[in-house]
């Protein structure tokens, strides 16, 4: 089973959170979810705007460890390195599909940043 480490945001890009799922599609449903109940409008973490998969649980544990210790630049930097528009990866055609079969998503061969 693939495991996946993530990076999503908010429409005006305010928080960046940095989290890991097995289930990427489940999560984003919750997120969808929980948005209404805890943020406002402007405080969603609706978009998913990085994303890389991983074999084992513990490769993406420590890429996770790796991510949440970098600064908020340094996120950035990642992001922007794959994601220069900063687009909503979920609005890509076929993401669902990808997830679900297993393939990876655009971004997932990019190479991360060292902090």
């Amino acid at each position: 089973m693939e495991n996946f480490v993530y990076i999503i945001t908010d429409s005006n890009r305010t928080n960046l959170h940095v989290g890991m799922s097995a289930d990427l599609s489940g999560t984003l449903d919750k997120y969808k979810l929980a948005a209404a109940s805890f943020f406002n409008r402007k405080q969603q973490l609706t978009r998913l705007v990085y994303v890389k998969t991983f074999n084992t649980e513990k490769q993406a544990l420590n890429y996770l460890e790796l991510l949440s210790g970098y600064t908020r630049m340094q996120r950035e930097r990642l992001v922007r390195s794959c994601n220069p528009n900063w687009h909503n990866l979920t609005s890509a055609t076929g993401f669902n599909h990808m997830v679900i079969s297993g393939t990876n998503p655009p971004v997932q061969r990019s190479a991360h940043l060292v902090p």
